[in-house]
């Protein structure tokens, strides 16, 4: 990830600063952003991402660039999330067989609603919707969901 400074306003609160970033992944897909740091702050001003982003990608993009961002202005930041332990609002979604059974109950309990599957998956597990197809998927090769089937 690359940060570069863009401008800075003070006035007799504080400083606003913004900073362009960079975010480039192993697959050639990357995220250009105008961030601002104000009163120990990250907001997100403008998101240009190839592919687009999910809104549950876009609404982690803070908290991917906030430290990098906090440095870049020396500002100290709060522990890790990983150190202060699971967030209360959500419980770890369990691995292996278990979590994969679990999926195909959420995605069967939606489908059988009438709603959408996957973004069922997406809720219960608190992933974006990348990894809750990936879990479909495992879901599906351990034969806890039939097989899709091909477009005819």
């Amino acid at each position: 990830m690359s940060v570069w400074p863009a401008w800075e306003v003070r006035d007799g609160a504080g400083a606003t600063a913004w900073f362009e970033v960079r975010l480039e992944f192993g697959d050639g897909a990357h995220v250009d952003a105008l961030a601002v740091v104000a009163e120990g702050c990250v907001s997100i001003e403008d998101v240009r991402a190839e592919p687009a982003l999910s809104l549950d990608d876009l609404t982690a993009l803070a908290d991917w660039i906030e430290a990098p961002l906090f440095d870049a202005c020396g500002i100290g930041t709060e522990p890790d999330r990983e150190d202060l332990g699971p967030s209360p609002d959500r419980t770890a979604w369990p691995g292996g067989v278990e979590g994969q059974w679990l999926v195909a109950q959420k995605y069967r309990a939606a489908q059988e609603e009438g709603a959408d599957p996957v973004l069922a998956v997406m809720s219960a597990t608190g992933h974006g919707r990348r990894k809750s197809l990936r879990l479909i998927g495992q879901a599906r090769d351990a034969g806890f969901l039939t097989r899709r089937r091909a477009p005819r």
